[in-house]
């Protein structure tokens, strides 16, 4: 695990103007930064990590105090902020010319740069093109910008005398990549360890689950599978073939005893989720819980409880955040494109037979909604970060009677202030509705199921034929904005790149670097909440559980 020790930062002068707000409110949700401001340079040194100046108007006049605060040990990190006045030469660059405005594409000049473990080869931030000439050999170029077939320096850093400065001409403070820069040049000015692994084991080898955080873990670095566990012979000879080399283990008492797994993916029915999860806890193990983190709220108070009293980290694979369709709406929330949402409906199925596995089996998963509703209840939490009111359920079961999960569940929450969002699972619906129908003060946004077929040359059978399904197709997303004439304008926005094992990367920032965690612990407790709630609803004749959240 990375460092868990708080850095304070202190921002002084021009580093408290608004175009840096974005970055300190970053900076403010990780709870291992402490960020204070301060007009000025306190009359006696600060007892602080890294002293944070932009801009170039207060410069002349806390220099020699900031210089002192380094060559005793201090860290100073400057922005320059888009002036061309000359900074303090402790820096040992110097900025250039302020160029136009245009998207740079921003690299690390030494890839194997231990700041940029699991970070993208090149980010493509918007700014205005603004180099840090080098005017001294001890300077280290930490990124660069492409620049007319050349490379420009952007961000610096050197070490002084008993100190650390680092200087950059990044500007897109608001850029979720500018931040996660930002924040890694804040752990290497402060003694920050990089390079550190966590060794992985995944309990409960189901071929598809198992062999994805596998290769989550191979494809992620700081991350190193060493063991599987699962009771069936066949599926830990499935792990062998998967990841040769991986050690094996038959019951989880050897597993749970085995000292080099660090990190526990549990991967196993969701009705043993909270008791492997905290057998794994009290062991001192860190433990990743598949969805749903557990049945009920007084499991996940108990998982809870267990991580906060052996020190652990608990948090559950919410894998759908990093659904392209998903990131999509999420961004486009963000950015008001729809002003502020307020009526959310989801839906997913179709009619077919459910499956023969524990699946469709209400004893085992929980119920149908426990299911799909594990993720969908998760992005409705994302999206409306309000407490829940009210939640009511509905069931029906008509048509396939040989499993034990209702054939549709429908749930509605109702948050405080009245907004509102429902799920659907149905296996029972000829016609299907929208993936997506959210609407928002300033318009609506409606996502269309795919349906894609690939067909392959088969030099026996002439061709074959795959069906993708539907739920793994990014459905066709169309935003209605209302115009100031009155008209409604259709757009059909560009949609997010999916990212193979962001899950896992995120994960091991979170881990190893203290970075924010996408789905965080309290999100999936919440949708454990609203799914319980719909439970009782459902098996009261849709009586409202009014909640308390």
């Amino acid at each position: 695990m990375g460092t868990t020790e708080t850095i304070s930062l202190l921002c002084i002068g021009g580093a408290g103007q608004t175009s840096l707000d974005a970055l300190k409110e970053y900076l403010r949700s990780l709870p291992h930064i402490l960020l204070s401001e301060s007009l000025q340079v306190p009359e006696t040194p600060p007892d602080v990590d890294l002293i944070v100046t932009a801009g170039g108007a207060d410069l002349d006049r806390i220099e020699k105090a900031v210089s002192s605060f380094v060559e005793n040990g201090g860290a100073w990190l400057h922005i320059v902020g888009l002036t061309e006045r000359p900074i303090p030469k402790l820096f040992g660059v110097q900025p250039g010319p302020v160029g136009p405005s245009c998207e740079l594409r921003i690299l690390f000049t030494d890839q194997d740069n231990p700041m940029a473990e699991r970070l993208k080869d090149a980010f493509y931030v918007p700014g205005r093109f603004q180099e840090l000439r080098v005017e001294t050999e001890t300077v280290e170029i930490v990124m660069v910008a492409d620049w007319h077939y050349t490379h420009r320096a952007m961000v610096t850093r050197r070490s002084v005398e008993g100190g650390r400065a680092a200087c950059t001409t990044l500007q897109a403070f608001d850029n979720p990549d500018v931040q996660q820069i930002f924040h890694r040049l804040v752990l290497s000015l402060t003694g920050g360890c990089f390079g550190n692994i966590l060794k992985v084991g995944i309990l409960g080898y189901a071929p598809s689950v198992g062999r994805l955080h596998g290769l989550g873990c191979a494809n992620t670095q700081g991350l190193e599978l060493i063991a599987a566990c699962d009771l069936n012979p066949d599926r830990l000879n499935q792990a062998h073939n998967d990841f040769p080399g991986i050690k094996r283990y038959e019951s989880c008492e050897s597993f749970v005893n085995d000292p080099d797994v660090e990190l526990v993916i549990v991967a196993t029915p969701p009705n043993t989720h909270a008791e492997l999860s905290l057998r794994m806890m009290r062991s001192g193990k860190h433990v990743v819980c598949e969805k749903p983190l557990a049945i009920n709220r007084k499991e996940t108070d108990a998982l809870v409880r267990a991580a906060n009293s052996h020190g652990v980290h608990l948090s559950c694979h919410q894998n759908r955040r990093f659904d392209s369709d998903f990131l999509t709406i999420r961004k486009l929330v963000d950015r008001g494109f729809i002003g502020e949402p307020f009526y959310l409906e989801t839906f997913v199925g179709g009619f077919s037979h459910p499956c023969g596995y524990w699946h469709s089996h209400a004893s085992v998963s929980g119920g149908a909604a426990y299911d799909w509703g594990a993720h969908y209840v998760d992005w409705i939490v994302s999206l409306f970060p309000y407490p829940v009111a009210s939640v009511i359920g509905n069931r029906h079961k008509r048509v396939w009677h040989d499993v034990t999960n209702a054939d549709q569940e429908r749930i509605q929450i109702r948050f405080r202030g009245g907004r509102e969002a429902e799920f659907t699972h149905s296996d029972i619906a000829a016609a299907r509705k929208p993936k997506w129908y959210l609407l928002g003060t300033r318009g609506a946004l409606v996502g269309h199921w795919r349906d894609v077929t690939a067909y392959v040359s088969d030099p026996d059978l002439y061709y074959r034929r795959d069906d993708i399904p539907a739920t793994e197709m990014p459905p066709e997303l169309i935003v209605y904005r209302r115009t100031p004439s009155g008209a409604i304008h259709e757009i059909r926005p560009e949609i997010q790149p999916v990212e193979h094992y962001a899950f896992h990367r995120n994960l091991a920032d979170h881990l190893l670097t203290k970075e924010t965690l996408a789905a965080p612990l309290k999100d999936s407790i919440k949708v454990v909440t609203i799914l319980e709630a719909a439970a009782r609803s459902m098996e009261n004749g849709g009586r409202m559980e009014v909640l308390n959240d």
